[in-house]
């Protein structure tokens, strides 16, 4: 793990795999289990050292998602009421409607791809 160097919040933390993985879902069961295991660990200490009591953690997964270098990572920010950042709602400016049949419809085509 390290600083961010174009941090969007003081304290903004990287967790790298160091095997290349483009996507997470490109990673080895054992690395993808070792970069949550690190997350887990550090999460705690990153806010605390920021002097917050929150974060986000997210991962950009491919090009549309916005992430911007093809190696998979995860941030870590350090969030404080009023920062601005909003949650995660507030990134998509619409959503989709789906009837109760149409959720059931999709959960069965994701479960399929298993």
């Amino acid at each position: 793990a390290l600083l961010d160097a174009f941090p969007l919040a003081e304290g903004h933390t990287l967790v790298i795999p160091k095997s290349h993985y483009a996507k997470v879902q490109d990673m080895s069961e054992q690395d993808s289990m070792a970069v949550f295991e690190i997350i887990w660990k550090i999460v705690g200490a990153v806010e605390t050292g920021s002097n917050v009591n929150a974060s986000t953690i997210a991962i950009h997964n491919g090009n549309e998602a916005g992430q911007e270098i093809p190696h998979m990572h995860v941030h870590i920010v350090p969030r404080k009421r009023g920062d601005g950042a909003g949650a995660i709602h507030s990134m998509f400016k619409s959503r989709p409607k789906l009837s109760s049949q149409e959720m059931d419809m999709l959960a069965n085509k994701i479960v399929s791809n298993l």
